[in-house]
This record gives structure tokens, sequence and C-alpha cells, in this order.
């Protein structure tokens, strides 16, 4: 069995989406998506996904940024290496290029669907096993006007689909956005289970006045409402409130983690495989997690099938992730670039069998969303 890589291929994609979606400082009509594909001397092809929502203003990489690292200056280093050489090889990625989490994760995802396409396995048999076949998904609502989001909601509740759904604030003026989010809570309270994401938005003063009026008003969970670096602002939330806490931008490496749990900063993590670097990682940091008694939850850069499956076998092997997901993804797009669609069955994402992430990309369909390239200045 021939283990060693050939080349690393880029490729980004637009992905339009069903319908736009609205964050506290982007709206997204579709998703640039950039598809890194490992190839091995003896044709074994691994694919892995980087993308971050809506663009640099999130993760501060963007796809662009993304194609230039990854083919400059990742690329030399993985000629003549072996797919199951990942922790290595890792080292000698971060020796070359610092940060850059979102590029890393769709390599290693990557070299770890090469891998274990090449044994015949699935991913998450190089993750530990599993721990559970399928989980729950929480659907994301916009921050669109009221009645647009609650129509929404209704729908999915009717056919079943979902059964809690997240709200987007921080677009809006916080006494506006806040009445907003309460009339919505007030008329799915009872029948579907609320949370809001503020994305960083609100500075401490803002977010402890009118956060307790969200809880009052039925939400179940608030997610990140300050700014990432802002840990110990969070935690004091996180006691003031009578909701769980959920940290996402304040948490991407095992030093954030840390710091979490010493300030006991929030009460749930979002664990985003993109946002972290990988697979690995995001196993490392829901072990911690789950060692100081705090539950994960799966989230979305909202990422194609290939990202989805690959964070979906994560959160399958970890058993820390005992919060459900928030794994849409492939439900928010108009096209679909999986020859087999991913199953979504009574709320859940059901884990596909087969070997790597066990999902086969639609190269017809990815031609013919693939970004033209730009000619070279000569």
């Amino acid at each position: 069995m021939e283990l060693t890589i050939d080349r690393l291929e880029t490729v980004i994609i637009d992905v339009p989406l069903r319908r736009p979606h609205r964050f506290a400082r982007v709206t997204m009509t579709a998703q640039p998506v950039l598809l890194a594909f490992v190839h091995t001397r003896d044709g074994i092809t691994g694919v892995g996904e980087g993308v971050v929502p809506g663009g640099p203003w999130w993760g501060g990489e963007s796809v662009e940024s993304m194609k230039v690292t990854l083919d400059t200056y990742v690329a030399p280093l993985l000629a003549g290496r072996r797919v199951d050489d990942i922790a290595s090889l890792w080292q000698d990625i971060s020796d070359h290029v610092n940060a850059n989490l979102y590029a890393k994760c769709a390599v290693e995802v990557a070299l770890h669907d090469a891998w274990a396409r090449s044994l015949g396995v699935p991913v998450h048999v190089l993750l530990g096993g599993l721990a559970r076949t399928s989980i729950d998904v929480t659907w994301a609502l916009g921050a669109e006007p009221e009645e647009v989001v609650v129509d929404e909601a209704l729908a999915k509740l009717r056919s079943g689909e979902h059964r809690t759904f997240k709200l987007k604030m921080g677009a809006l003026p916080p006494e506006e956005d806040t009445r907003r989010v309460c009339a919505i809570a007030e008329k799915l309270t009872g029948t579907a289970g609320v949370r809001v994401d503020l994305n960083a938005r609100w500075d401490f003063t803002t977010a402890k006045t009118y956060l307790p009026r969200l809880a009052a008003a039925g939400v179940e969970l608030v997610e990140q409402p300050v700014p990432g670096e802002q840990v110990e602002a969070l935690a004091e939330l996180n006691r003031l409130l009578p909701i769980p806490v959920m940290a996402d931008e304040s948490l991407r490496t095992p030093v954030d983690a840390l710091r979490l749990v010493s300030l006991r900063a929030a009460d749930i993590w979002s664990m985003k495989t993109t946002k972290v670097g990988g697979l690995r990682r995001a196993r490392d940091i829901v072990a911690i997690a789950a060692a100081a008694g705090i539950p994960c939850h799966a989230g979305t850069s909202i990422e194609t099938g290939i990202g989805t499956a690959a964070s979906l076998h994560l959160a399958c092997a970890a058993p820390g992730v005992t919060w459900g997901s928030e794994l849409f993804g492939p439900l928010l797009f108009a096209e679909e670039v999986l020859r087999t669609p991913l199953s979504y069955r009574d709320g859940a994402l059901q884990l596909p069998g087969g070997p790597g992430l066990g999902v086969e990309l639609d190269l017809d369909a990815v031609a013919a969303l693939r970004r033209p390239q730009l000619m070279k200045e000569a």
C-alpha cells in the first residue's frame, strides 16, 4: 500500500444558498469554499474543506488567502511525505505557517480522508472509534425580521426536520434586536427550543443590560455575546445569567480551552473543526472540556457535505460532544456537491458508512461551481 503524497491540489467553488443568510456584519447569498485534494502516488485522493462563514470578517481568513497559503507554503512540504505522518506534517506546516487554522484544517482533513481510504476504514476509526452514530441538528435562522423567522421556524417544525433553532443577533441596535428576538421566542417557546448567537457583537454593558430580557422571554442559551478575547467579561456574564452561555469565538486553541476552564467562562463550548485547525485539535479540545465537565456542541462554518462529514465524524467519535450540533450547512445550499447527499432524519444527521469521510464529491457539480482562475500578470 503506497501512502506517499504525490501532490496537493486546491480549488475554489462558490455554492449558492437557498435563501440569504444574515450574520451580524454580513449577508451571504453564496458560500465560497476552498477544496483541498491530497493525491497519493497509488491514486488515492483525500479531500478536505476550508470555509469561513461569510468571509474574513469572522475568522480572519478567506478562501482566497487559504488557496495562496496552501499552494505557496504548504504544498511543497507535503510532496514525498506519507499521509499517515499527520502529527509530523502538522508540526512542519506550523513551523512555516503561523495561525491560518482554516487553511490547515482543509489539509489535515484531506490527509485523514486519504489515509482512511488507503486503509479501507472510516475516518472515525482514526479518531478512536464511535461514541454515537448520529447527532441532533439545530437550524440557524438569520437576522431577518420577526415574521420571516417565525414562518421559517414553524415550517421546519411542521416538517419534523428540526426541534431547536438559533437566532442571529447583532445586525440591529440592541433595543430593537432584543424586542425582535423576544417576540420570536415568545411565539416559539413551548413548541421549540430557541437560542441566540451574538457573533461577539456586544460589549459587556450592553450584554448585561439586554441578555436577562432574552432569558425571561424563553431563550434557552446565548452564544458568544462579547468579543472573543474578552474571556473575563464572558465569565462574568456566565455567572450573571440564569441560562447557559456558549463560547465560540473565544475558543480556537487548546490554550484557549484551558483559559475558559480556569475562569469557568462558558457552560458549553462550540466546537468547529474548521476554526481550530482540524480533527485532532478538535478532539483534544473536546477532551479538555470533558475533563472539566463542560459539554461540547458541534458547530458549523456553513460547510458543504465534505466539511460537514468531517465535523460529523469528529462529533460521533468524541464522547464529549453531548450538546447536539449545528451541522445544517448542506441543507442551506441550493446546489448539492455530493453524489450521495448526507442523510438528515427526525432532526438528526446520520453518520455515513464507507471508507474515509464516507462521502463522494460530484466532480461535475464541482466543475460547474468552480471559480474561474484569474490570469497571472505577465
